[in-house]
């Protein structure tokens, strides 16, 4: 570099330094007479960026940007350059996504390309649209119920298995029930040896992606995730020519068999990326949602007695979709529960051209965070926004004021969440069933730790005061 294109970088550097103080930059300038404005933010500490205050209070660090810098901001992480998009306006924007600007496959390789590599969320456009039109038929009314009646027998079973206690440890109880149902429903698998290999797998190619070390270093996070990605890769192949035959229930089976109206399937490879990604999805948001509402549940007894009551009156012991309906009271704590600790709280795009959201100028390569956790806890939209109220959905009047994109837990637009249906009635099915059997309180004083996983999530056992209230209540 020769001195005088250097001192021209310093001097850039010193009015950049004097317009924009404490280390605020803007992402990009816009282009000469856009109306647009840039994206402001700053990078923080060197190389890590803001990693560490925003890992470890996710939540405040989003609302003082917000404070400060609005919708739109950029920050830094560990090498990287991200936008931060808060708020329903934002959200709308990234998720409607009009102009095609933002690419969800670019979005997500550096995060979780790996280890979840061409699933359906990782998809985009034409493509996406054509693989989730064949998935669809694993998700209809019809399909819910089947893969409902793979598991309820076994869900009674792991709760009365339960040892209630002082400190009973909620949150790794409730990951391992939903894992067995997993492997019944998702996989058809009975329950011994294969599973629990199945499930290891599983539980080592989701902690890959959440490496803090990402390279492929002999016995690291990394490095197990993608052995026990290509286990699992190796289970499914071995599998196909068998379950398209069959007729299984289940939605591995299922997924074998789907085709879309005009007879497009999935190929081999196709299957077994959608069943790797299906089964992260599925069960990681809804062991954060079942967890966080016993959570919540344990520390107010009033809801917890409406509840009980709204689900004595009705007990259902083989529930259908249907069914599971008629619950109006667990039906607004679950979604107030999706509202505080939104399960997938933060999604990735990458701008594929330069774009714009909310008036701010969007420049090609940009990584985006949607924060859809952030966004649902803004007292801009949610008086009172920490504080555990599900009456927020008791009322037409209520659920009707409530901006389309301020609650939106499961996403929007073409890539809304194609499983939201199976998470809803998953959640709702063993929480119907606890409710019968169980009284839990949380101790005096305690708050649950937060870690970030796929959301937010239990950072300890979740100890629970859990107390078995008959041999089956209702």
């Amino acid at each position: 570099m020769t001195a005088g294109v250097t001192h021209r970088l310093q001097s850039l550097g010193a009015a950049v330094t004097s317009r924009y103080p404490s280390g605020e930059r803007p992402l990009a300038t816009p282009p000469a007479g856009s109306p647009l404005a840039p994206v402001m933010g700053n990078y923080g500490f060197p190389f890590l960026g803001h990693i560490l205050s925003s890992t470890t209070d996710p939540l405040d660090f989003a609302r003082r940007r917000y404070a400060e810098y609005g919708p739109v901001s950029w920050a830094g992480g560990v090498g990287f350059r991200i936008v931060t998009l808060l708020g329903p306006q934002a959200l709308e924007t990234a998720w409607i996504n009009k102009d095609k600007a933002l690419s969800s496959t670019r979005g997500w390789q550096p995060v979780i390309g790996p280890f979840f590599h061409r699933g359906i969320m990782l998809l985009d456009f034409e493509e996406h649209r054509d693989h989730r039109r064949i998935m669809q038929q694993a998700f209809t009314r019809s399909a819910l119920d089947g893969y409902l009646s793979l598991t309820w027998s076994g869900i009674a079973e792991a709760l009365d298995a339960w040892r209630p206690g002082q400190r009973f440890p909620m949150y790794p109880s409730v990951k391992h029930l939903l894992l067995q149902q997993a492997a019944e429903v998702f996989i058809g698998t009975e329950l011994g040896p294969e599973a629990d290999q199945l499930i290891r797998d599983f539980h080592d190619t989701v902690h890959g992606g959440q490496a803090v070390i990402r390279a492929d270093v002999p016995g690291g996070t990394w490095a197990r995730g993608l052995r026990a990605r290509r286990r699992l890769e190796k289970y499914f192949h071995d599998q196909i020519h068998d379950r398209r035959r069959g007729d299984g229930a289940d939605l591995f089976s299922m997924l074998c068999r789907s085709e879309s109206d005009d007879g497009e399937r999935f190929s081999d490879q196709d299957i077994v990326n959608h069943m790797i990604f299906l089964l992260m999805a599925a069960h990681d948001t809804t062991a954060i949602a079942l967890s966080m509402l016993v959570y919540e549940l344990g520390r107010n007894d009033a809801w917890q007695s409406r509840l009980r009551g709204e689900a004595a009156q009705r007990p259902i012991d083989s529930p259908t979709s249907a069914h599971l309906e008629h619950y109006p009271l667990l039906d607004a704590a679950f979604k107030e529960i999706l509202r505080m600790y939104a399960p997938a709280g933060t999604l990735f795009r990458q701008a594929i051209t330069d774009t714009e959201i909310c008036g701010h100028y969007i420049p090609r390569h940009s990584q985006i965070a949607i924060n859809v956790y952030a966004s649902m806890r803004l007292p801009d939209w949610w008086p009172d926004p920490d504080t555990f109220d599900p009456d927020r959905f008791t009322t037409a009047a209520q659920h009707e004021s409530i901006s389309r994109y301020a609650f939106a837990p499961f996403g929007g637009g073409a890539h809304k969440c194609i499983g939201q249906h199976f998470a809803d009635m998953t959640v709702k099915t063993v929480m119907h069933q606890m409710l019968r059997r169980f009284e839990w309180r949380t101790p005096a004083e305690y708050r649950v730790p937060l870690t970030w996983g796929t959301g937010p999530t239990p950072a300890d056992t979740l100890p629970v005061h859990l107390e078995r209230i008959g041999s089956h209540a209702g």
